[in-house]
């Protein structure tokens, strides 16, 4: 496990990998570690990865996976982001920077379960992530105040993880620390599956704390994965979340302390009420209905100008616009042109006939072919889906052009 250790990947599409893996990589080596005393202290290197030197950790709940959404029902592909902690129902505590790839307006799952890579296990769910919001004070450059909350799109039956209350105890160098994540392992054990390890508090400071290895270490895909001690009643209580380390996963971890983020940034998105719903879009109706904001798509979709002065549609960011028709299982059952995509999570009415309203002009469908950027509804490899979302989120801004040139940087 590890601080600043965000990201694992699965994709069986080489080319997809590769290139998702070198954003990554430069993306984290772009950000150096949050530091308890920057100005006399040298800053380790960051890193992404699951527990180093840890066990399974089957108990625990309320320590989930952060993935990218899947827009599929076939070919499923899975990208592990992140982990995260569970506190309120609807509610996940992550590191801010595992948005930096998509943002704060990307399309985000959670994944509840033990195992998640190579295959998730039967029993584990995804639940659709409703809504993310980093801290306001969020420096990538330092990694101060280095969290996220996620808002799910329903409420699950795991127990959150206990947050600090007056009269807990204190944060004090020595003590033990349990350190849970989906991230890597350095060890035959692979990322992806729910791991704890113990490691050693030894530095604190306001907004954050420094640990070592107890013998574990957080690493690459544990960053927003919980760190908890023991209170004063014998409790284990969430006193941080996972932020950067050392590259080697071995020495050092990063820590963003939750009781600096209660008053001002958890306690308020506890207490926010949801917006009321009005009046949604059909599914089959989308090529034709205009939108005006979120609010009126189904669920899973969003409003996005797709021309700089054109009407709002309704749609995922990585598909383009379409409708939604009969339930499906596969591709197959859609037609011609027609793809099976996730409109939900899980559910029977979570997969439903993609029809676009209108196919790719010739010279665009010869121009998406080298470039991976515009693929056709339902051809998402993870490379192509960092410039999809760099399309479609300036398409929403200012109208089609240039739309690849830029990604969000570390």
């Amino acid at each position: 496990m590890g601080e600043g250790r965000g990201e694992g990947i699965k994709d069986p599409r080489g080319g997809a990998r590769a290139l998702l893996f070198t954003t990554l990589w430069t993306l984290c080596a772009a950000c150096a570690p949050l530091t308890v005393e920057p100005e006399s202290r040298p800053s380790p290197p960051q890193r992404t990865d699951a527990v180093v030197g840890g066990t399974a950790a089957p108990d625990d709940e309320a320590v989930v996976a952060l993935i990218s959404r899947r827009a599929r029902c076939t070919e499923d592909t899975w990208t592990l982001l992140c982990s995260g902690a569970l506190v309120a129902p609807d509610v996940v505590l992550t590191a801010a920077h595992c948005l930096e790839i998509f943002g704060e307006e990307g399309d985000y799952e959670i994944f509840l379960g033990e195992r998640l890579l190579p295959e998730p296990e039967p029993g584990g769910r995804f639940i659709r992530v409703e809504r993310a919001v980093r801290h306001p004070s969020y420096d990538r450059t330092t990694h101060a105040y280095d969290a996220a909350l996620l808002r799910l799109t329903k409420p699950v039956n795991v127990s959150p993880l206990p947050l600090p209350e007056p009269g807990w105890g204190a944060l004090e160098p020595g003590q033990a620390a349990r350190v849970v994540g989906f991230g890597e392992t350095k060890d035959s054990a692979p990322s992806g599956q729910r791991r704890q390890g113990l490691l050693e508090v030894t530095e604190v400071a306001p907004g954050a704390f420094h640990a070592g290895p107890a013998p574990a270490m957080s690493c690459v895909g544990d960053s927003g994965g919980p760190v908890l001690v023991r209170g004063a009643d014998g409790r284990e209580v969430l006193v941080g979340i996972t932020a950067s380390g050392d590259v080697a996963c071995r020495k050092e971890a990063l820590n963003v302390r939750v009781e600096a983020l209660l008053e001002d940034f958890l306690q308020p998105f506890l207490e926010e009420r949801p917006e009321s719903q009005g009046p949604v879009l059909a599914p089959e109706s989308l090529c034709t209905a205009a939108c005006t904001h979120d609010a009126e798509c189904p669920a899973g979709l969003s409003c996005v100008s797709v021309t700089e002065d054109g009407p709002g549609r309704c749609l995922q960011y990585a598909l383009r616009e379409g409708s939604y028709g009969a339930s499906c299982t596969e591709d197959a059952q859609c037609g011609a042109g027609g793809t099976c995509a996730r409109l939900e999570s899980e559910g029977a009415e979570a997969c439903r006939c993609f029809t676009p309203c209108a196919p790719l002009p010739l010279e665009e469908e010869e121009a998406e072919a080298p470039s991976g950027c515009t693929g056709a509804p339902g051809t998402t490899p993870v490379g192509w889906a960092l410039c999809a979302w760099a399309l479609f989120r300036r398409l929403s801004r200012r109208g089609w052009g240039g739309a690849c040139a830029a990604r969000r940087g570390g």
